[in-house]
């Protein structure tokens, strides 16, 4: 077969003969963009900085610090007895995060105990039945934290101040005794257009009334925890400001200065500020009510200005047993208490109380 020169081939350039041949390519693999080369890029986010001891972010930057776990086992070293005697004895659970004091009690009675004798109610904090002494010092089961006690065996005692019924339960009927004796509020006739007050006097008797009646600023007061004669003529922190917010309030026409006195034991109490410090309600006993009291029967006994005032106006202080009297009981005369003890009229005493 003859040769065909290149130049003769129809539709073939000069140009094309001397270009070099190209391989051939696929029709996809020509269609493909060729792949960029990898290119490195900086981080924007900056390195997150762990201090000692702190957990790091989820992502594994930094590592986590190991969260300390709470003790496996806690010992409850309760009081068991009554009258007579008694002791105390451990009982040893199970931890369980975020229980208070009441709830391993709860657990002793379900588990180890089912006689543990405990008085409790609400578990809110607001009636103030589960008073016990932990650790040695009164507090209420229900708010105290387990997480919140050192270390080591936790000590549930009753209220020593009172006579043991049995275990944890103690016999405050002394308190209710003492109750008895505060003469009840005695407003004056009412005024035309109603009785009124000051916001401030509202707010100084609102702290008062915020008592839960828990008996533990009772149970501290070393005037009846370590002398038990003193019962029969101490009234305790607890009435001392029952007798205060009564006193201050613009409206009462009652006086009871001498009554808390001579009969309540005021001038026994020599403000220590221990009743304050276990209040649960965070109210001023000492500050707020027993200082102020003091400072009433002074002046009513002691301050010679006020005696000629009562000279010049006629009025006498009322004897324990004139404040003791309530007007059901008709000892007011014509039912107007300031002409019976010579008090002042409402519109002085709340000008005396601001």
């Amino acid at each position: 077969m003859s040769e065909v020169p290149m130049s003769e081939v129809p539709g073939t350039t000069e140009d094309e003969l001397e270009a070099p041949p190209v391989a051939s390519v696929a029709p996809e693999a020509a269609a493909e963009p060729e792949a960029a080369a990898p290119v490195a890029v900086a981080d924007a986010t900056p390195p997150v900085e762990v201090a000692p001891g702190e957990a790091g972010p989820v992502d594994g930057t930094a590592p986590a610090a190991p969260v300390p776990a709470g003790p496996a086992e806690v010992t409850m070293r309760v009081w068991r007895g009554d009258q007579t005697g008694g002791e105390f004895a451990d009982y040893t659970l199970p931890a369980q995060e975020g229980e208070v004091v009441l709830d391993v009690i709860h657990r002793v009675q379900a588990t180890e105990a089912p006689d543990l004798a405990c008085r409790w109610n609400c578990k809110a904090g607001k009636c103030g039945s589960c008073s016990a002494e932990i650790n040695g010092k009164p507090r209420l089961m229900c708010m105290t934290r387990m997480d919140q006690l050192p270390e080591g065996p936790v000590t549930v005692a009753p209220m020593r101040t009172f006579p043991i019924l049995r275990d944890l339960v103690t016999d405050v009927s002394f308190n209710y005794e003492m109750a008895k004796q505060v003469p009840a509020f005695q407003p004056g006739p009412e005024p035309p257009g109603g009785y009124r007050m000051l916001q401030i006097d509202v707010e100084r008797g609102q702290e008062f009334r915020k008592c839960i009646e828990c008996f533990m600023c009772q149970d501290v007061c070393h005037v009846i925890r370590d002398h038990e004669e003193n019962k029969t003529r101490y009234a305790g922190p607890r009435f001392f400001i029952r007798y205060a917010e009564l006193e201050m309030h613009p409206l009462d026409t009652n006086d009871r200065r001498e009554l808390v006195r001579q009969k309540a034991g005021l001038g026994m109490c020599n403000i220590t500020k221990c009743c304050t410090e276990v209040c649960p309600e965070h109210i001023k006993i000492t500050d707020n009510a027993i200082i102020p009291m003091k400072e009433r029967v002074v002046d009513s006994s002691y301050d010679p200005v006020g005696w000629l005032g009562r000279k010049i106006m006629r009025r006498h202080k009322a004897s324990p047993e004139e404040a003791a009297r309530t007007v059901s009981e008709g000892a007011l005369g014509n039912g107007s208490p300031q002409e019976s003890f010579g008090a002042a009229s409402p519109e002085e005493a709340a000008a005396g109380n601001q």
